[in-house]
């Protein structure tokens, strides 16, 4: 959304020349750009790019980065989608960056119910909110170097892509679905903008999206 992100970087106040388009994070012109501030530690938020040794490197106490899932839990793209498709137990995790996916080591974490009438963005929204008050309640701690800092169980992770959605977006009016797994579809994939599940007739696609009302 183009007036949020003016929002963002108009609420940031950094200045233009120090601002930096995420795709060319990793090129070399940006690598000595950002070794030139000489700086301590970064902070990632909801950012959808992998960062690459030569830029991790350049930050002597890491990179900080906050994911919207149970870590190892979930790693990748869109773990409110996940969370809610293969039932796992939804929260928030602050951890350090490396050159996996999602796969540094954890500083701390917080527990997010998922609700039955959750949606995919309902349930983004919630654990954002979750994700900045972890954040908030342990910086001063990580600065001041009292978290301590613990591998991911790796036997435990899961990892999706951003792809991955489309294995499930397609659903088929001739198969015979669980009623909780399709549910778990559609409300999952009811997460505007994106558009999710849907069927075809006569080669027309028709789009779905799931309202769900507490009695």
């Amino acid at each position: 959304d183009a007036k949020l992100s003016e929002e963002i970087i108009e609420a940031s106040a950094v200045a233009p020349e120090n601002r930096i388009v995420a795709s060319r994070l990793n090129d070399p012109a940006t690598i000595e750009q950002i070794n030139a501030l000489n700086p301590d530690c970064g902070v990632s938020a909801f950012f959808g790019h992998l960062l690459r040794k030569p830029l991790l490197r350049l930050f002597p106490r890491g990179i900080v980065n906050l994911h919207s899932s149970l870590l190892p839990l979930n790693r990748g793209s869109w773990p409110n989608v996940w969370t809610i498709v293969d039932e796992t137990a939804g929260g928030v995790t602050m951890h350090l960056i490396d050159e996996g996916v999602d796969s540094g080591e954890i500083l701390a974490q917080q527990v997010v119910d998922v609700l039955p009438t959750d949606t995919g963005l309902t349930l983004n929204e919630r654990l954002e909110v979750a994700a900045v008050e972890l954040f908030r309640d342990n910086w001063v701690a990580f600065v001041e170097g009292k978290l301590q800092a613990r591998s991911q169980d790796d036997s435990l992770a899961t990892l999706h892509r951003m792809q991955d959605a489309a294995a499930i977006d397609r659903i088929d009016l001739d198969a015979n679905y669980r009623a909780r797994d399709l549910i778990n579809v559609l409300r999952a994939r009811t997460f505007p903008p994106h558009r999710g599940a849907w069927f075809e007739i006569d080669g027309q696609r028709y789009f779905l999206e799931l309202k769900i009302e507490k009695e």
